[in-house]
């Protein structure tokens, strides 16, 4: 059965303040080592790795130079693995931009990888799955 999202759970724009040109979003996973930190630079680098953002360099903006691209990042985690996400870390995956919000919400899936592989790092056979929302803007 479907559920209605009430108004308040979704914010449409993170940040009015930013100038919205596009969002992009991607999808990680960490089959191997139980690593929701991987599978989130994952899910960043899956959102980010088939754009190229010429607009910036080659002044296509009028008045907006690359350095004021601004970015916010929005992660769906398993809740109860948010508290071993190493933020710090999955923000090294943007090369250029100023990250001006990084959120993490309830999200993602914990689900078997059917196969448990201890020289591999496996815990167990879990697989952590994490969602990724890229906002670009300026």
């Amino acid at each position: 059965m479907a559920t209605e999202e009430s108004p308040s759970t979704v914010d449409t724009i993170p940040v009015s303040a930013v100038k919205l040109l596009f969002v992009e979003m991607g999808v990680g996973y960490d089959q191997h080592g139980q690593d929701v930190t991987a599978a989130a630079m994952r899910a960043c680098r899956d959102a980010i790795s088939s754009n190229s953002i010429p607009a910036f360099r080659r002044g296509s903006i009028p008045g907006v130079s690359f350095e004021q691209m601004k970015l916010q990042i929005k992660l769906g985690v398993p809740h109860s693995l948010q508290q071993l996400l190493d933020v710090e870390k999955v923000k090294s995956v943007f090369p250029y931009g100023e990250i001006v919000k990084f959120e993490v919400v309830d999200g993602g899936l914990i689900c078997s990888s059917g196969v448990h592989v201890e020289e591999m790092g496996d815990k167990n056979d879990n697989c952590y799955i994490v969602n990724a929302a890229v906002y670009v803007g300026y």
